[in-house]
C-alpha cells in the first residue's frame, strides 16, 4: 500500500500558498485550492506514475522527479515502493530550476 508524504517544505509551501489565497481572494478560493490539491494527491495512490517527468530536471538527466500541474502551480514528487513524497509546490511563473536548486533538489 501506497502512502503520501509531505515534506517539511512543501507542507509550508501549502500552508503559505493558501494563506496568500486567503488574504488576496477568498476563503472559497482557498477551500477550492486545498480541494483540488487533495484530490490529485489522492489519485496518486492509486497512479503515482501519473504525473510527469520534470521538464527542466529532465533535460539535465533528473528523471526521478515528477510533477502535477495545477495551473498556476506545479507539485512535485519523488515515488518510492511505498510512498510518494511531496517535496514542493511552487508556482509555475517563477524560475523552477533556481528554485529546485535552492532547495537542494537533484
Amino acid at each position: 500500500m501506497i502512502r503520501i508524504i509531505w515534506s517539511t517544505i512543501a507542507a509550508q509551501d501549502l500552508d503559505d500558498i493558501v494563506s496568500w489565497i486567503l488574504d488576496n481572494h477568498s476563503t472559497r478560493q482557498a477551500e477550492s485550492f486545498v480541494n483540488t490539491i487533495d484530490a490529485e494527491v489522492q489519485q496518486l495512490l492509486q497512479q503515482p506514475q501519473s504525473g510527469r517527468v520534470i521538464p527542466e530536471l529532465e533535460r539535465q538527466n533528473i528523471t526521478k522527479y515528477h510533477e502535477l500541474v495545477l495551473p498556476p502551480w506545479r507539485l512535485f514528487y519523488t515515488i518510492d515502493s511505498d510512498q510518494v513524497l511531496i517535496h514542493a509546490v511552487i508556482d509555475g511563473k517563477r524560475n523552477i530550476e533556481d528554485v529546485l536548486l535552492r532547495r537542494n533538489i537533484r
